[in-house]
């Protein structure tokens, strides 16, 4: 039988967790590592036909000048992660996909991310629709000269500032003429690149708290092209813990009074969010499950604050103030520390398995079935962590691969 060819391409290629994504990738197809943490490798998904890592080719957009490699020899000189026998014996895939690499396609700069570009052949788009187009071209000569049976797009860039939608966004229809328009923006530029990918045939999966393709029109295009997508903002740390917490106060019947969470990282994601207008999308991503999960909102409090010496490395100390049985005030608190990049970058293989076997079988829209990975999953009410992997477990019956 030979080996389906599947292409993962992400934007912001160079960042830690598509780089960190990429060499796990190579690592595990050579047999160099353990599939630790990788949800897919558990016995529950032995009977799905999901694609080998060996099966993946890497690529991507980014606005930075550097490599796969270079990414990765950066992320253990700064955070202190991975083997150095490791890279070496990786360097040849790494070096092989930074081929694949190309600029970033820019509509409407933020000054945030921004900041970060150096690359001296980031394209400006002067519309929505010309972004687009560059968009989409890089992809299909991926798909082309790669010779891939299936491309997934993963948006694993900074968090941009929110996108409030109008009804230019509600329908297709409303939303095709404002492509044309140079301002106001008719999407920001995660939805860009979700349009592009989606239009062009294309899952997409959105990593991060931005808008993707939750808008109303994207969600009717990936319909209308009869591919799925996923998001959003990829839950890792501190508000997975808060998943399985929150409904374990709920079934007690013990009343949460406060939840306070300050939250501390470095890398570049936390040099973004320090900028309040990118800070606002994660702050409200993180915020809004306790209400769901508890039937009441608790007074909440959740910080986020860049420490630049952390590197890839984030810690968040919660304090939960609750009511206990004769009006008894108790306390909890919990310190979660753990290295973004590496959190989440088994999360991205798995999802990018998940999503291709979906669109083979032929779905399109939104994947319920994976709301266990997300903070915000689209189209999924439910937060509590235990329900959302039976939602996911469900599936895996039903599907035939």
């Amino acid at each position: 039988m030979v080996q389906r060819r599947v292409g993962l391409w992400f934007i912001g290629a160079c960042g830690g967790v598509a780089s960190t994504s990429a060499l796990g990738l190579s690592a595990l197809a050579k047999g160099l590592t353990p599939t630790t943490g990788l949800v897919t490798a558990l016995p529950l998904f032995n009977s799905l036909e999901l694609d080998e890592p060996s099966s993946f080719v890497v690529g991507g957009h980014d606005i930075r000048q550097a490599t796969f490699l270079s990414a990765v020899c950066e992320m253990r000189a700064r955070a202190n992660v991975f083997d150095e026998r490791t890279i070496a014996a990786c360097a040849s895939d790494l070096e092989e996909w930074s081929n694949n690499l190309r600029p970033g396609v820019v509509y409407k700069p933020n000054a945030a991310i921004t900041a970060l570009a150096d690359r001296a052949d980031v394209r400006q788009a002067r519309t929505p629709r010309e972004a687009i187009n560059q968009i989409q071209t890089d992809l299909r000569a991926f798909k082309t000269t790669q010779k891939l049976d299936q491309l997934i797009v993963v948006n694993a860039a900074s968090t941009e500032p929110p996108f409030e939608a109008t009804d230019e966004q509600s329908s297709l229809e409303r939303l095709l003429p404002a492509l044309e328009r140079p301002a106001p923006a008719a999407l920001p530029t995660s939805s860009i690149y979700a349009f592009a990918a989606m239009d062009a045939g294309f899952p997409y999966v959105n990593m991060t708290p931005s808008r993707g393709a939750t808008l109303p029109a994207l969600d009717e295009l990936s319909r209308k092209r009869g591919v799925p997508h996923a998001g959003q903002d990829l839950k890792t740390g501190e508000t997975l813990v808060k998943s399985v917490l929150a409904p374990l106060f709920a079934r007690r019947n013990l009343r949460v009074l406060s939840w306070v969470g300050h939250n501390i990282l470095g890398n570049r994601d936390g040099q973004v969010l320090n900028d309040p207008e990118n800070k606002a999308s994660k702050l409200k991503s993180k915020d809004a499950l306790l209400a769901e999960m508890l039937g009441y909102k608790p007074q909440s409090i959740v910080s986020i604050e860049y420490v630049e010496s952390l590197d890839d490395w984030k810690t968040a100390w919660d304090h939960i103030h609750y009511e206990g049985f004769l009006g008894t005030k108790m306390m909890m608190q919990f310190t979660w520390q753990g290295c973004d990049s590496l959190l989440a970058a088994p999360l991205v293989i798995d999802l990018a398995r998940l999503t291709a076997l979906a669109q083979r079988r032929g779905e399109s829209g939104t994947m319920p079935q994976l709301a266990c990975f997300f903070k915000s999953p689209i189209g999924v009410k439910e937060h509590d962590f235990g329900k959302q992997f039976g939602m996911l477990e469900e599936y895996t019956k039903t599907s035939h691969g």
